[in-house]
């Protein structure tokens, strides 16, 4: 449930990476230049590539079936991404019941202290992309804490392809060698240093690997799609690039062993907190995507509001804005709420990341407010001193009993 790994805009890398003529990605200097013959991994910038190549915290669903545009009933995206969570719940408590002994390949090629070099860097990423979130990390044991470390990079590094500086030279084949790479580090064979640390995470923990799959997915949606038709089919996209990553990190981040929650509901919950926080930042983003040709908010609701493609493009706050972005944040929040009840579920050391994480995107509900609901122009952002102040409240938190203990749920 470490949802702060959602899809934000990146002010770019530090790490420099170029782009050949050909329009494939180059990694910098880290790497080496000619192609190794043996797959060894090696240090590489926060974006690679190989150099060569380019929910509901209940198992109820709000709503199963969807109609199409030519009326006929299809299987709702709440329904398919639930069929998702109730199969990521399943392997974790089959885990559980019948632990696997460790399965880190033996004969992989690294330097000493190749591992602890590899998670190191990734907590170095971490700390400077999210620093609120890192720093809630710390009472983690450390192989929660680096595991989760190596899942937040991986996330980045794939959000960064089409979302970085060098998403115009992105194309749908290099998305395709990026899954292949995937597949290759869920065998025990990563590429680069980074990958090495989410292949090790991958081995200790019951991490499968449909979400990550799921999240270069919604990569794909970027290059091909830039409207959505409905909260249906926006939902499926916020799933794929936010909700993920509830997934990857419930069996990481662990759960209470007093809860009396279901697995099922920890994972939904988690899925709960990943929409809300990818609502949040397309509210958040109205005006920086309008710019960019993109809108991702449904369609068929702009038009119910009186609203068109036009009036985004011509960023004018009015009435009938203010009182659409009304109804879109308070969906938003009735996803955090819903997302509540499953921080409270986790393991008390895992808790305090996500519930800072939770309590700093809301607050970006709070300045869109603010700022009278001028996303067009305005960029609502939480100030250094309120992050501040949201991990003690945060911590407060992580020390709450279960829900499901305060109130005898099953």
């Amino acid at each position: 449930m470490a949802i702060i790994l959602v899809r934000a805009a990146s002010p770019g890398l530090s790490a420099a990476d170029s782009i050949s003529h050909q329009g494939t990605l180059q990694c910098s200097t880290l790497l080496k230049t000619k192609r190794p013959a043996a797959r060894r991994w090696m240090p590489c910038s926060l974006i690679g590539l190989h150099p060569w190549e380019v929910g509901r915290p209940s198992p109820a669903v709000y709503s199963s079936l969807a109609v199409n545009p030519a009326g006929e009933a299809v299987v709702s995206s709440e329904q398919k991404v639930y069929d998702v969570v109730l199969k990521q719940a399943a392997l974790l408590k089959r885990q559980l019941r019948t632990p696997v002994l460790d399965a880190r390949p033996q004969d992989m090629d690294m330097p000493r202290n190749g591992l602890k070099e590899a998670y190191d860097r990734c907590g170095e990423i971490c700390e400077e992309y999210a620093k609120t979130f890192y720093l809630g990390t710390m009472l983690m044991t450390e192989e929660r804490r680096r595991a989760i470390w190596a899942i937040y990079v991986w996330c980045r590094r794939t959000d960064e392809l089409v979302d970085g500086p060098n998403a115009n030279y992105i194309t749908p084949t290099a998305l395709d060698r990026w899954e292949k790479r995937l597949e290759d580090l869920f065998t025990g064979r990563p590429y680069d240093m980074l990958d090495a640390a989410l292949s090790d995470t991958i081995s200790r923990f019951p991490i499968d690997i449909q979400p990550f799959r799921d999240m270069i997915e919604g990569m794909r949606s970027d290059l091909r799609k830039t409207r959505y038709n409905n909260f249906d089919e926006l939902y499926m996209y916020c799933y794929y690039v936010a909700g993920t990553v509830g997934l990857m990190s419930v069996p990481v981040m662990g759960i209470a062993t007093e809860s009396k929650a279901t697995t099922e509901s920890v994972y939904s919950a988690a899925l709960a907190l990943g929409i809300a926080n990818q609502l949040t930042n397309i509210l958040r983003d109205v005006g920086e995507d309008a710019r960019r040709g993109r809108i991702y908010l449904p369609q068929d609701e702009l038009a119910q509001a009186g609203l068109s493609d036009e009036d985004i493009f011509k960023g004018v706050v009015t009435n009938r804005w203010r009182n659409f972005m009304k109804r879109q944040i308070k969906r938003a929040r009735m996803f955090f709420e819903e997302a509540e009840r499953g921080v409270t579920e986790l393991s008390q050391a895992s808790r305090w990341p996500v519930w800072a994480s939770l309590l700093l995107y809301r607050q970006i509900l709070d300045e869109i407010e603010a700022n009278d609901y001028n996303n067009f122009t305005k960029r609502a952002y939480v100030g250094k001193g309120k992050k501040l102040l949201a991990l003690p409240v945060a911590y407060g938190k992580s020390l709450l009993l279960p829900c499901s203990l305060r109130n005898g749920q099953t």
